[in-house]
């Protein structure tokens, strides 16, 4: 290699890449699960509820899923329930 003044110098080693830096953790991905409806407005509303956990970390999964088992749990027992009579159904 030749300098400004003409002088042949040697080449310098090129400096050592420093390491990489370890890579960042990766957010939360969405699992890219489907859901299929089931046909019960109140069951698909608590099923969709399931995607809010797809944007927070795994300690955050905790409450929604508490959240949507609790509902899901709520429309279950409902099920059992015996109908409640309308206001006309009791006259005599």
């Amino acid at each position: 290699m030749t300098d400004e003044a003409g002088e042949t110098r040697a080449e310098e080693p090129a400096e050592p890449a420093e390491p990489a830096a370890p890579a960042e953790p990766a957010g939360p991905v969405a699992l890219g699960v489907v859901r299929t409806p089931t046909g019960h407005a109140d069951v698909d509303a608590h099923l969709a509820r399931l995607a809010d956990a797809d944007h927070l970390a795994a300690d955050g999964h905790v409450e929604v899923y508490e959240d949507v088992h609790r509902g899901l749990r709520e429309a279950l027992t409902a099920l059992d329930a015996p109908p409640v009579p309308g206001p006309y159904e009791n006259r005599s």
